[in-house]
Order: structure tokens, then sequence, then C-alpha cells
């Protein structure tokens, strides 16, 4: 089939068979069997579905051939067996994997039994075909979270498990034969096909069982992890052998983490197994850095584990924990936890060669290096320090004398001469500084500050700045465990010493602990008296970094500043660039205060002025922040005053610049809108509009969006006001829609600013949709269908879940109806609802039913960690209105039963009835499924 001239045929063969006429349909229905075995033909359904032009119904129609016409479970073997890359392969198998999640295995019961045949064949390019597609299916049901599948995959896994062990078995077995034969190129592919069994393994044997450890397969199975041996550089085998290997511990890993109690048979064979490679002379030359990381994690996982730790009342502790806890104890005896403490520090602290490198070579990106959030799983520095962390809090008794030990050894500075003297030094002060806190009570910090590391700093030496900058880190984390005030001048004059230092990472790191706690010098002691400009801007750095860092802690010393700043800002009249230092300043005082900025006001308000008008000089320096100061006083203003409203009379000129400075003013416009819509509509509509009708002309893409978005704001928070403001914008974006605009994050804000009206003032709507069809010259049921066509089908241009459940509620509200129009388009509502649901409903794990993840009935107040800053005032403006939006207040599900029902009654059964017919029968099966229980 030639697949340019066979496009329009397919193409009416499936429009007559999304017919309704049984004489269309059924002819057409028979031509699309016949060509199901015609080459091109699944080429040419995918050209057409992924044809957005098309009607919906026809791209569905394309769909569902495609995935039913390939008969997957009869050609698996011909898949399975051709010569294609490994890459397409994979490619084939992932599809195999996508349908089997929707089919196997109600709709596709053979596709198990197919693939259980396939991977016993005697081909080798057949057999590992077949168990790459076994591993992506496995995969793939595996990770299916409703209570039905997994019911459904623990079924499958008791039938199949012990297949897949004697499987993994034999190829383990057959690469073993193959190595020892010296058949190299044979074990190579023996071991391919292991590491393919033991990923099925792996799937079953985590997720299959819901209790593992009364399945004695299982348990023997994951016993027999442990005997993995690991091999030395040069085997050809080398590379596949370490993912093996790294699969053997995630087998280990995730059994631990989804199987606590079950795992206490194998603590002790995996602490033997993990200390004797990680912290033992019996590793070298054969360990590999992610094995390390995997049996650090272990290591990690095994010590901290809640399952394993006894109550306070050990009375009370089940017997599985007490028993966890006794493997422990009896295992991380005083000898083995100061080896693993001393080889963590001398050995895994060491800053490597590849780090020396890096420093030279990028310091910057060696200062910000990350070493967060789950870094700690993948890479080895983070992995080894939080190792280090949990190891030295579970037994602090233990290891707090060893690290003494190696810090007594260490006294006096270092030579510089003696490389591996300074390495190990780093990373002796490395492990005090993590365990800071542990610490306290055996540390005078204090007096170590005094006597030797005020020395330290001062070492100028090239080769000390690893010290220098170690020194300065450590200080960072002691600095708020235990540091005596009388001690912080002289700190910080080392300190801007070193900001001077020739080494760049050793200034960062002098400023990132600048940032830390070096406030209260400055409060304590009153403004600083400097009358140089260049060192007022250094001050003023200074200040703002701490402020920054200090966030609202900065409230207790906020006088001071209140009677320098506006002192400083009268001084500086002559000095723009100094006056925006203080602006910076302000910036991140206003955000330390949150809603007591608002005390700053009769300062701060005349500065955004000033900065912000146009008509003065100074806007040139200034601009750009007293924009971003604009913004954040408003995020953090608790109510709208008159003062603060008027400055809005800058927006206007502002606006017409059109310069990089205008998302920013699109920022502001926001704020107000949340702060005060209808004081502020009131007073500013009418040049807001006339600034943005003028700004759509020549403005880019990205900047229509920006415009459209406080738009959609507006009508989210006050739909009836901001309708009859914005309204000169509208016809722009109801012509956007019917045209069918290509950019697709365009057409998503249009459709998003037309939902909005359509759902939140449907009043509005209708008189809008009158005027349009008149000066358009159509009718109006003609504009609404094709309004509701273009938008069933580029449903698709909208990604945001929230949106695209906005769309559904919108298109739904036009229900119950009995216009032809809304009837003829029932099918795309339906389809649009159907994919609405899929992307908000999920399973309540207290219930097990599904519930409208998105909808909010309460204001829940964030817990905070430490280094997460409190919400601002808008911030919490903005949560408020969602408990006022349809989007997070109306349950789709709720409001699709409700609509449907009410259209039910409106036509009768049998004209309903009809009307559901329209509907493919897949949806309607999916859409009775959401809707069981109501």
């Amino acid at each position: 089939m030639d697949v340019q001239s066979a496009s329009s045929v397919v193409l009416q063969a499936l429009t007559q068979a999304a017919s309704q006429d049984t004489a269309v349909l059924k002819p057409a229905e028979e031509q699309l069997r016949q060509w199901e075995t015609q080459p091109g033909f699944y080429t040419v359904l995918l050209s057409i579905f992924n044809n957005h032009m098309l009607d919906v119904n026809v791209r569905w129609l394309a769909v569902l051939y495609f995935k039913n016409g390939i008969d997957l479970s009869g050609r698996l073997l011909e898949f399975s067996s051709c010569g294609c890359c490994v890459q397409i392969a994979t490619q084939i198998a992932v599809l195999i994997a996508k349908v089997a999640r929707l089919d196997c295995p109600r709709q596709w019961p053979e596709l198990i039994p197919v693939l259980l045949e396939s991977v016993k064949v005697q081909d080798i390019l057949r057999q590992h075909r077949a168990l790459l597609t076994f591993y992506h299916v496995t995969k793939t049901l595996a990770s299916k979270r409703l209570a039905a599948d997994r019911r459904l995959f623990q079924d499958l896994a008791s039938s199949i498990y012990g297949f897949t062990c004697s499987l993994w078995n034999h190829h383990t077995d057959s690469y073993l034969q193959e190595l020892q034969a010296g058949h190299q190129d044979a074990a190579l592919s023996s071991l391919e096909r292991t590491l393919l069994s033991l990923k099925v393994l792996r799937k079953l044997t985590v997720h299959g069982f819901v209790e593992p450890h009364k399945n004695m397969e299982v348990m023997v199975s994951v016993r027999h992890v442990h005997s993995c041996r690991l091999v030395g550089p040069g085997s050809v085998c080398r590379e596949k052998l370490e993912k093996t290997v790294i699969l053997y511990t995630k087998v280990l890993l995730d059994f631990l983490e989804h199987h606590p109690y079950p795992f206490i048979p194998l603590i002790q064979r995996s602490l033997e197994f993990t200390v004797t490679y990680v912290f033992t002379d019996v590793g070298e030359g054969l360990v590999f850095e992610r094995f390390i990381v995997q049996c650090m994690s272990l290591i990690k996982m095994i010590v901290r584990n809640d399952a394993y730790r006894p109550d306070k009342n050990v009375d009370e502790s089940n017997a599985e924990t007490l028993e966890a806890h006794r493997i422990k104890s009896a295992f991380f005896t005083p000898p083995t936890l100061a080896e693993i403490g001393t080889r963590l520090v001398s050995k895994y602290f060491l800053l490597t060669q590849e780090e020396v490198a890096m420093w030279e070579e990028d310091p910057e990106s060696f200062a910000v290096e990350e070493t967060g959030g789950d870094s700690w799983k993948y890479s080895l520095r983070p992995c080894t320090e939080v190792l280090f962390l949990d190891i030295f809090h579970n037994y602090s008794a233990t290891l707090t004398p060893v690290l003494l030990q190696m810090v007594h050894n260490l006294q006096g500075p270092s030579d510089v001469d003696d490389p591996a003297q300074l390495l190990l030094k780093d990373s002796v002060y490395n492990a005090v500084g993590l365990a800071a806190y542990e610490l306290f009570d055996s540390v005078d910090f204090d007096q170590w500050f005094s006597n030797q590391l005020l020395a330290e700093l001062q070492v100028s030496h090239n080769r000390y700045k690893v010290i220098r900058r170690r020194v300065i880190w450590l200080i960072g984390q002691w600095i708020s465990v235990k540091f005596k005030s009388e001690l912080r001048p002289l700190l910080y004059e080392s300190f801007l010493s070193l900001m001077q230092d020739p080494d760049l990472v050793v200034r960062i790191e002098t400023a990132t602990t600048l940032k830390l706690d070096i406030l209260h010098p400055w409060t304590s002691q009153g403004r600083p008296q400097v009358s140089d400009c260049d060192t007022k801007m250094q001050i003023l750095h200074v200040v703002s970094c701490v402020i920054e860092r200090v966030s609202t802690q900065i409230r207790p010393y906020v006088a001071c500043l209140v009677q320098y700043l506006p002192v400083l800002w009268k001084q500086s009249e002559e000095h723009n660039m100094l006056r925006c230092a203080i602006l910076t300043t302000l910036i991140h005082l206003v955000q330390g205060l949150g809603a007591e900025s608002r005390n700053l006001y009769p300062f701060l308000l005349p500065v955004i002025h000033l900065s912000t008008d146009v008509c003065l000089p100074p806007h040139v320096y200034l601009l750009e922040d007293g924009l971003e100061l604009w913004l954040v006083t408003l995020e953090n203003c608790p109510a709208i005053t008159p003062e603060l409203l008027r400055i809005f009379q800058n927006m206007t000129a502002l606006l017409e610049l059109s310069s990089e400075n205008v998302k920013t003013c699109f920022q502001i416009i926001s704020a107000y809108i949340y702060l005060s819509a209808t004081e502020f509509l009131q007073n500013y509509a009418e040049a807001l509009c006339r600034s943005f009708c003028d700004l759509l002309k020549d403005i880019t893409m990205e900047g229509q969006v920006q415009v459209l978005k406080v738009v959609e704001v507006a009508v989210k928070v006050s739909p009836v006001l901001a309708s009859q403001t914005f309204q000169p914008l509208f016809p722009l974006v109801f012509r956007g829609v019917l045209d069918g605009e290509r950019y697709p994050v365009v057409m998503s804000t249009y459709l998003g600013v037309v939902g909005r009206v359509l759902l939140q003032n449907s009043c509005f709507f209708r008189t809008f949709l009158m005027q349009m069809a008149m000066e358009l010259n159509q009718e109006v049921d003609h504009l609404l269908g094709s309004m509701i066509e273009m938008w069933v089908d580029r449903m698709d241009n909208i990604t945001q879940p929230e949106r695209r459940k906005l769309s559904s509620l919108a298109l739904l509200s036009l229900l119950p109806s009995d216009s032809s129009v809304v009837q003829d388009k029932f099918c795309g509502i339906i389809n649009i609802s159907v994919e609405a649901l899929h992307d908000v409903m999920t399973e309540d794990r207290e219930t097990g039913t599904l519930k409208d993840c998105m909808l909010m009935n309460h204001l829940e107040e964030p817990k905070l960690s430490d280094d997460e800053e409190p919400p601002t005032e808008q911030d919490k403006r903005r949560k408020l209105l969602l408990l006022q939006d349809p989007v997070h207040t109306v349950s789709l599900q709720q409001f699709v039963y409700e609509k449907l029902t009410s259209q039910q009654a409106l036509l009768g059964e049998g004209s309903f009835q009809a009307l559901m017919e329209t509907v493919d029968s897949e949806i309607v099966r999916q859409l009775q499924e959401f809707l069981q229980g109501l």
C-alpha cells in the first residue's frame, strides 16, 4: 500500500466507519479489515491519528484500528526475531507493554503465555527479544497502583515466579559455563539474558507479593542475591557484569524498602556483604563507584529504618523489631564501627583527583556542586556523608572518641608540602562539621577556633586553600550550634580579609558562610560608620546576603536598618549604583519582614515611585530593581492602601516601553488583582485594557501568553467585573480559537480564558457570543458549534491538568441542552470529559475508591522545613482563591454524572440512549467505570 496515494482512501473509509448509518458503516469496516494485512496500512493510520486538523472521531477510530489491527499476540515472535537493532526492539517492547497496561490480562489473556513460550526458544536473538518484551511488560504491570490491578499482578507473580527463577538460574549457569570455557562472546550473550531475567524477577519479588516471607521461592532467590561475584578490570564482560551486580543490590534495596519485616532474615548477610566489600581490603580492585553507593545506601537504610528501632518502652515493641535490633547490635560492635568510621573519613571523604582538577579548571561549578535532595542515592560524596551522619547519630558514643582522636592527630598547622596530610585534615574537618550537633558536648569549639582554626585561616599559601575553604565551611556548620558572640567581631574581621582571597572557591565559601549568621555585629553596634561609596556598597551587599539567608529572623534587628537606609538613600542621590544596592537590600528586607513590611511604607513607597517613574532620569539605573521591589512589596502586602494603589499610575508608561521588564510588569498587575481586584479594576480598568490592546498588536507569542494569563487571573478572581473590563480583548481570543491557533501554548491560553468566562460568567458569554455572531454575520449556534469542535480538536494543546479539568467543566456546563448543535458535539464533550477524568481521578488510600485529586475543602497550613521560606501574603491569597475555584471545589466525577442525568431527564430515555450511542463504546465503558457508585 503506497502511503501517499492510500491516505485519502483510508481516510474516507474511516470517515464512513464513523458514520451512524449501518449501510455506510458495514462496508467500510469490512474494507478496513481487509487492509489489516496490507503493508503500509499502519503507517497511513499513524499519519491520520497524528493529524489534528481531522475530525476527532475519525482520529480516534484510526487509533483503535492501529492498536487492535496489529495482532501483537499473534506476531510477537515475528517482532522478537526481527533483525532490527536493540534500540528498535526496545521500542517495540515498550509499545507492547503500553498496550498490555490497558488490555492485559482481561482483553489480552494470551500475552503472558506467549511470552513464556517465547523465552524458551533456542534461537538466541528471538530469546533475547522475548525476554526484553517480558521485562517491559512486567515492569509496566508492576507500576499499576489501583488495588484491583495490584491483585492481578500478585496473581500473575504467583503463577510465573518459579518459572522466572529457573530462567534466571539457567542463564546464570550458562554465563558461568561459557566464561569458564573461554567463550567470551557467548558468555556476554548469556549475561545479557541473565540481566533481563533478573530485571523481571526484581519486579515480581518486590511488587508481586503481600507477604513475600511466606513464599519459599521468593526468600531463596533474594538470599541468592548475596552470592554475586565481582570481577577485576579487563574482562570483556566487565560493563555488563557491573550492571548485573548493581541490579542485585537494587533487588535488596527495593525489598528492604517495601518489605522491611520480611527483610530481617537478610540483615546479617547484607551487612556482612556490604561492609566486607566497602570497608575492608577485600574490595580493593573489584568495587566500582556505583556499587559502593548502592552498598552504602543499603547500610544506611538498615541503620535508620524505623521498623528496626524499638520503642522507648521496649516491652511495647513487636518481636520482629526487637529481632532486627538484636542483629544490628550484634553486628555493629565497637571495632566494626571504628573501622567503618575511620575508613569513611580517611578514604571516602578525601577530595578525589577529579574534584581537585575541577577546583582548578571550573572553580564556580566546584563551589556550588549539588549535594542536596536525593543526590546521596546516586553520587558517592553525598552518599558517604549521609551514611556517616546516620551511623554517627545512632552510634555517637562509640564514634565520638574515634573522630576526636583523628582531630588530635592533626593538631597544629599542616605541612603545605604534604598533600596527603592536607587532604586528610580536610576530610576530618568535614566530619567534625557534619557531626556538629552530635559533638556539641564533646568539643569546645570556641577554644578550638581561637587556638587553631583562626590561625589556619591566616595561612596564605596557595596549597593551604584546601584548609582555608574547609575551616570557613566548618565555622558555618558550628556557628548556629555553639559559638560565643564575643568572638564574632574577630571572625568577621577574618572573613573580610578572606573575601579578597586569591582563590575563587575560598571567596565563594566565605560569602556563603557570611550569609548564615553574621548579622548580630551590625545591629548590636549600630549602623556602620563609613563614607566611601564602594565600601557602603560592599556593606549593603553583605547585609543583603545576610537578610536573604536569615529571612524572617531579621525582624528583631529591623529598627537599626530602618534608621540607616533612609539616611543612606538621601546621601546617595548622586550615586545611582549605590541606590541600586539599597534597592536590593530593601527587596530582601521586605521578603524577610513579610506582612510587617507595611511599617516601612512611608520610606518604601516613595522609593518605588521614584525608581519606576520613566519621566525621571534615575529610572535608567533603578528601574529593574525598583520593579522587583514593587513586586515583592505587593506580594507581602496584607491589605491595599491608597498610596500603594496610586503608584500604579507609573504602569501605563512602563508598558509602552515594551522592554525586557514587561514580564515583571505583568506580575505586578497580577499581584494587584490578587490583592484587591475590585478596587484596582475600578480605578485602572480602562487604562489597563487600552494598554493590553496596544501590546497585543505588536508583541511576541510569549508576550501574548503573558497578557492573557493576567486576563485569566482577573476572570478567576472577579468573573463579572473582569469580563466587562477586558471585553475588548475577547474577540481576539475567540477568533484565535475559531482559527485554530497553531501555537499550542497560545491556544491553551486562549482556551483557558474562554473556559473561565464560559464556566464562571455564562450570562456574559452568551451575550458576547451573540455580538460575535453579528460581527461575523453567522448564526449563534453555528459559531458555538465551531468553537466546541475546535476545542475538542485542540484539547491535546492543553497540558496542565488544571486547565484540562477546566475545559471539561466549561463544556459540560453547556448541558443539559436541547440545542441540536450541542447534541451534535456531545460525543466530543464526553471524550474530553473522560480524558480529564483520567487526569484527575486517583485512588483514595484509605477507602480504595476513586476520588478527584484536585478537590480542596479546607486550607492546609504547610509544614515548612528549616530551609523553606514561609508563604507570602500573596501565597495565602492564592490559596484562599483555590477554595472558591470550581476546578478545586467541584468534583468532576459528580459534575459529569449530574449533567448526564439532567440531559437524560431533558431528552427522555430513548433519545438520551441514541445520544450516548454517538460515543465510542470504549469511551462509554471507561465513563461507566468512573461513575460507578454514584
